[in-house]
């Protein structure tokens, strides 16, 4: 979830566009938010309902997106039909794909909270028109936070002494977990970028799960039971043809961040968290220092190279019953009261003494969040080390995340930018 610098214009269309505009190579550019930011009335609704976990009215409305041009259908046509043949070998009829358009769509908690907006394709089988498929586009993400968080987090990683090089080509398993779904553009983006990723992510709301896979283009494969398994026996041929196996590296669970925590024995290598409920606030008990969730998730956390990344609204305040932080906002002006807390409180549960282990906090580019980054096993000893000496290693090793995974993005451009160190 995100909150927003500023006003952009509204778009009063709503079918799928055929515009063409100059080529930028990252299609999540923020120079295309007027295009998924406007209105309820600019958009066309295509899900709603009314959540009973805490979110108000769940709702999906959809834009025209700009990008891709028609000019290129074609190409990705073709590509569905060779994706179809490896699918279905020795299958003598050849099947055609057609792409009705892309659109821009965006969940919202409470009629006006944007909680997260991905890009779509529409595509059918010449075969069954009637039957229409919808595509998350895996290597979009449209808004700046979550760009951060993938940033700063993979970067932290790496600086961690973590091989990210034999894990996106498959060779190693990284285990990831995600804390809140939206509509479920980070988690595929990273399990489509990095090939031995194993992406487990957890959402309260079976009602956003649905909207995500309804109207968002998430995989459905990707769903779980509560005992586990596989809520489809096996996926459906197009999934098979769209995903190519990132499917089969999705687990979606519907559960309680801290009820997960607790009960799984899971390990992981680094951790999201963007847990906003309708009422566009942080959970206490996933920041409180007390809570058991905190004390479990430093258990399911890499004991070496264990990272967790929380996203924060900056200009948020959070209530402070007991006072008892008061003197860490005077180490941490800048930072503000509300990340201040969330900072400390994970900095210190966390990683505690340990001297290789520190915390950071970095202000997003165009929105008022900011991303906390804390980590096990930094490279460095964390309790002795500097600013200057955490950021410039950070940004040493920009170069290396951006060259192994190909991002549309630099990374280092959400690394710099109001580096606060948490110690």
């Amino acid at each position: 979830m995100l909150h927003r610098r500023g006003l952009i214009s509204k778009l009063n269309i709503w079918r799928f566009s055929t515009a063409i505009r100059c080529r930028i190579d990252d299609e999540g550019d923020w120079a295309y938010s007027s295009e998924w930011w406007g209105t309820e009335s600019d958009g066309h609704s295509i899900f709603r309902s009314t959540s009973e976990k805490g979110n108000g009215v769940v709702s999906v409305l959809a834009y025209p997106s700009s990008r891709p041009s028609e000019a290129s259908w074609p190409e990705t046509e073709r590509w569905l039909e060779q994706r179809y043949a490896e699918v279905r070998p020795g299958y003598e009829q050849r099947e055609r794909f057609r792409i009705l358009g892309y659109q821009w769509r965006a969940l919202r908690f409470n009629e006006d909270t944007r909680q997260s907006a991905v890009k779509v394709m529409a595509a059918y089988k010449e075969s069954e028109p009637s039957s229409i498929c919808l595509m998350q586009q895996p290597h979009c993400l449209a808004v700046p936070y979550l760009k951060s968080m993938v940033s700063v987090g993979l970067v932290t990683l790496a600086c961690c002494n973590y091989d990210l090089h034999t894990a996106v080509h498959g060779k190693r398993q990284m285990h990831i977990l995600c804390i809140g779904h939206g509509g479920g553009s980070l988690p595929l983006f990273l399990a489509s970028k990095i090939r031995g990723a194993i992406v487990h992510i957890v959402e309260i709301d079976p009602l956003v799960i649905s909207a995500s896979i309804q109207a968002m283009g998430f995989p459905a494969f990707s769903l779980v039971t509560s005992s586990g398994s596989r809520a489809l026996s096996k996926p459906d041929i197009i999934d098979d043809v769209v995903w190519k196996g990132i499917h089969e590296r999705l687990y979606l669970h519907e559960s309680d961040a801290e009820k997960f925590v607790l009960e799984k024995n899971n390990v992981y290598d680094i951790v999201f968290i963007d847990a906003y409920d309708g009422d566009d606030i942080f959970p206490h008990k996933l920041w409180d220092p007390h809570s058991p969730f905190l004390k479990a998730l430093s258990k399911r956390l890499h004991p070496k190279h264990g990272t967790v990344v929380v996203n924060l609204h900056s200009d948020s305040d959070v209530t402070d019953p007991d006072g008892t932080i008061s003197y860490f906002y005077q180490q941490i002006p800048l930072m503000g009261k509300h990340v201040s807390k969330v900072g400390y409180a994970y900095r210190e549960v966390l990683v505690g003494n340990k001297n290789n282990g520190l915390g950071f906090v970095v202000s997003v580019p165009w929105v008022c969040n900011s991303s906390l980054v804390v980590c096990k096993g930094f490279g460095l000893r964390g309790r002795h080390c500097n600013r200057e000496m955490v950021l410039n290693s950070l940004i040493s090793k920009c170069i290396e995340v951006d060259h192994v995974l190909n991002f549309p993005f630099s990374c280092l451009d959400y690394i710099k930018r109001g580096f606060t160190l948490i110690d």
